[in-house]
């Protein structure tokens, strides 16, 4: 800055030192001629009035001297007459020159040139007299010594303003570089990561403008990182204190942060900025990982050689800045649970298969031996309706434990849509018919699907007989399979009377039942749904209900394209 200050200080220097320079020599050259001329005028005057009574050579003499100046008299021809330097008969014909060439015209003539004896430059006027004309020759050297009288001064003056100015610029450049280096080391500090570093505020100018703005960010940044930081200690509270295994990694499948939980899970503990491969070695999980990673979508996965007889539930989702986080939910316990519970229920279902195949053998034999109006034979078919009635229960509950616990294999093959839904139609025509109910085919899919037939068989089973169990009122069920995406949509649709939307999310949960009073008498076990359920599932499909209150219900499951 002091440097580009000087510059411009010597530079304004220079151009004001030529243009006064030019300005005042032209002036003074101006002003030399105006005399100059002036006297011309008044020795032509002199000349015509004054040389009848005395010599022209006195009169040239004496108005030389007058004027400071060179006095020439010549005639018309060019002859000089008389000159106040020089002896007249010494000069030659000097009509050719302009200045008198100009006044033997009858004009005032004046030329500038080197003067051949003295070598310097003259300035000469010439006026016209009575047979002939005068002239007056001005040495301009004067004029020269004058102006380098005048370029010194002004080099001095322009000397001492240039050092004033440069003084003056450098506390100025000083003053602002002081300002600079505080913004600069205010910038240094916030770049640190000291957001309580301030600027302090002298001036309004646009300096201290920058500055106050620096300073109000940097305020504002220090209320927004604390912010940060609360947040993100309540957000390492939270996590710590949940029962789950949590981590994140960034872009480069490297470890960001951990919870406490995931640390005691690790034998060797979570590493910071390590590879998540050295720590978590399970294929699933880190698949799980690189798929949210990539897909930027949620991906779940089922971990089992994290610890030994453990298994986990793997959710992993995409952070917004890139990578992933998951979180391991150990199912050990609850699938250990969930298959004591199996396990019960299959074995409880066995154990009661023989007691009640007797009691129902007994009963239809005293059945066939009791009296026709006999109070004894109204007691025997009640004991007999319900120990069928435990038997199909029974029969439901070992079903769905085998289909549960993934004991019952499914002999998977392609089928076309068309035969399984024809299958499902044949087998409940007469139930139908003598319920005056039509059950017909609406809408067959082509190609061919992957399934157990004898499954899906169950699975159309039970939502026709719900159908028309529950909305045989509408007199008629309709069947369908249509491509949906990259499966097979099936659907069972009755038009009675429909089932409330809040019932819908339950339905397929075990026992059950919307109306429960109705659900017993028509001898329902409220399995059906959960057995249907778990069947296709196992098959890879996904199952649902739709229904509008007076406009029938519809069950939809799908199946995977063969």
């Amino acid at each position: 800055m002091l440097a580009a200050f000087a510059l411009v200080i010597l530079a304004t220097a220079a151009m004001l030192d030529l243009s006064v320079h030019r300005s005042w020599e032209n002036s003074l050259r101006q002003e030399i001629e105006r005399n100059l001329r002036q006297k011309t005028v008044m020795f032509a005057h002199r000349v015509n009035t004054d040389r009848q009574t005395r010599s022209v050579q006195d009169i040239v003499s004496q108005e030389g001297q007058a004027a400071g100046a060179r006095a020439t008299l010549i005639d018309v021809t060019g002859r000089v007459m008389a000159d106040s330097e020089a002896a007249a008969s010494s000069i030659d014909n000097i009509a050719s020159l302009p200045e008198f060439a100009a006044a033997l015209r009858g004009n005032i003539g004046s030329d500038t040139r080197q003067a051949r004896v003295f070598g310097s430059p003259y300035l000469y006027i010439a006026a016209p007299v009575e047979g002939g004309a005068v002239r007056l020759a001005y040495s301009l050297s004067d004029i020269d010594e004058a102006t380098s009288h005048l370029q010194n001064a002004l080099l001095i003056a322009s000397g001492v303003a240039l050092l004033i100015g440069v003084v003056i610029a450098g506390i100025a450049a000083q003053t602002m570089a002081r300002r600079l280096q505080r913004i600069v080391k205010f910038a240094s500090q916030m770049a640190a990561g000291d957001l309580a570093a301030r600027i302090p505020q002298d001036s309004d100018d646009e300096i201290g403008q920058v500055a106050a703005a620096l300073d109000k960010t940097a305020h504002d940044l220090e209320g927004k990182f604390a912010a940060l930081q609360t947040s993100q200690r309540q957000l390492e509270t939270l996590l710590n204190s949940m029962q789950d295994a949590v981590i994140a990694i960034g872009p480069d499948q490297r470890v960001q942060w951990a919870n406490q939980m995931m640390d005691k899970l690790i034998r060797q503990h979570t590493r910071l900025n390590a590879p998540i491969v050295e720590t978590v070695r399970d294929p699933d999980f880190l698949r799980a990982l690189r798929n949210a990673s990539q897909s930027r979508t949620v991906s779940t996965a089922r971990a089992t050689s994290i610890l030994p007889s453990h298994t986990f539930d793997v959710t992993a989702a995409p952070m917004p800045g890139g990578g992933a986080v998951a979180v391991l939910r150990d199912l050990t316990e609850t699938e250990r649970v969930e298959k004591t519970r199996r396990d019960f229920i299959a074995n409880v279902s066995h154990e009661l298969r023989t007691p009640l195949t007797s009691i129902q053998g007994y009963t239809e034999t005293l059945l066939d031996s009791a009296a026709e109006h006999d109070h004894v034979r109204d007691f025997l078919e009640i004991i007999r309706k319900n120990a069928s009635r435990m038997s199909r229960l029974t029969e439901d509950l070992l079903t769905l434990a085998r289909v549960e616990s993934g004991e019952q294999r499914f002999e998977l093959r392609a089928v076309t849509p068309e035969e399984l839904l024809q299958e499902a139609v044949e087998s409940f025509e007469d139930l139908a018919r003598a319920q005056g109910v039509v059950v017909r085919i609406e809408k067959v899919a082509p190609g061919l699907v992957n399934a157990d037939s004898e499954a899906i068989h169950q699975v159309l089973s039970n939502l026709i007989d719900n159908a028309l169990k529950y909305g045989g009122s509408g007199g008629e069920i309709l069947l369908g399979a249509r491509p949906v995406d990259q499966v097979i949509e099936f659907y069972v649709r009755d038009l009675g009377p429909g089932i409330p939307s809040e019932h819908l999310r339950r339905l397929f949960e075990r026992f059950y039942r919307v109306d429960k009073a109705r659900s017993r008498e028509s001898g329902g076990t409220g399995l059906g749904l959960a057995i249907a359920k778990h069947i296709v599932l196992a098959h890879g499909g996904t199952i649902r209900a739709e229904s509008e209150l007076n406009h029938g219900c519809s069950f939809l499951f799908t199946l995977p394209v063969s």
